[in-house]
């Protein structure tokens, strides 16, 4: 039986019949992988303005970034933010979404509901009332503040991963634990931790990029000498057309798609085991 003809599901459909299917699936993640495609190569110009593609390939604009104490500043403070709030957000994120799972309490839908409502509105007003709450005690332009901002962004996706993970989870484990004499706390950390433990890494994952790429909370509360590396790409592409965001563009790619590469292994070795 050739390809055209065979099989993908159990009703027969065949993949002639999906083709559509196949078809409109490729355009959509050409589609998305589009500005990837594009920013990369442009980022290896010796031109001193956006080009593509590139007409002299160089690593003019890699070394600039390299060669500038602004953007390497910016750079690490990006990466102190995203690494502290993954430690503030998760753990936080990771209770929250236990207690909802264990709770008996009618209100516990609404309560879940209140914890992810940061990602449901509009960032533009989780940022006018950060602004407006650190302007009364003097967080703007902190480390602290901007780690806290970023926190309030983050808490609902490592409750979602984790309630996600949690619903497919056997309570009666960590009871049977707990009957033997353990500690609800020792019971949680021996017992339903390890495994949830892919879902847990995730959702720090996701944490640490929703910092480390943010960029309209960090416009309102961050500056000077805790400026991040977004906020200063986005200040770069105001004031001036400069190739160096290329470079940087491309530097993130590469951080977080290795990031999520490496979760998605650590998961399928979680599997394996």
């Amino acid at each position: 039986m050739n390809w055209w003809k065979r099989p993908v599901s159990e009703t027969q459909i065949t993949n002639g019949g999906r083709l559509w299917l196949y078809v409109l699936a490729w355009l959509v993640m050409l589609f998305l992988l589009a500005p990837t495609v594009i920013v990369i190569p442009m980022s290896f110009s010796e031109s001193q303005y956006l080009e593509f593609p590139p007409r002299v390939w160089s690593l003019r604009w890699y070394e600039h970034y390299l060669e500038s104490p602004e953007w390497i500043q910016a750079t690490f403070t990006s990466l102190k933010a995203g690494l502290l709030t993954m430690l503030v957000a998760t753990p936080i994120g990771v209770m929250a979404a236990y207690g909802l799972f264990v709770s008996k309490l009618r209100a516990a839908s609404l309560i879940f509901l209140i914890l992810v409502t940061p990602i449901m509105v509009p960032v533009i007003l989780v940022a006018i009332g950060v602004f407006y709450v650190y302007v009364q005690v003097s967080l703007v332009n902190t480390l602290p503040g901007l780690v806290l901002a970023h926190s309030i962004l983050a808490i609902p996706l490592v409750v979602i991963v984790v309630s996600s993970a949690l619903k497919s989870y056997d309570m009666n484990q960590e009871m049977a634990a707990r009957s033997l004499g353990a500690s609800r706390l020792r019971a949680f950390m021996v017992i339903t931790l390890p495994q949830i433990r892919f879902s847990v890494i995730t959702a720090a994952l996701l944490s640490f990029l929703t910092s480390f790429d943010e960029v309209i909370v960090a416009m309102f509360v961050s500056g000077g000498e805790n400026s991040t590396l977004t906020r200063n790409m986005f200040n770069a592409l105001r004031d001036q057309i400069d190739p160096t965001i290329a470079a940087i563009s491309t530097i993130m790619i590469v951080v977080s798609t290795s990031l999520l590469v490496l979760a998605q292994l650590f998961g399928k070795s979680d599997k394996a085991e």
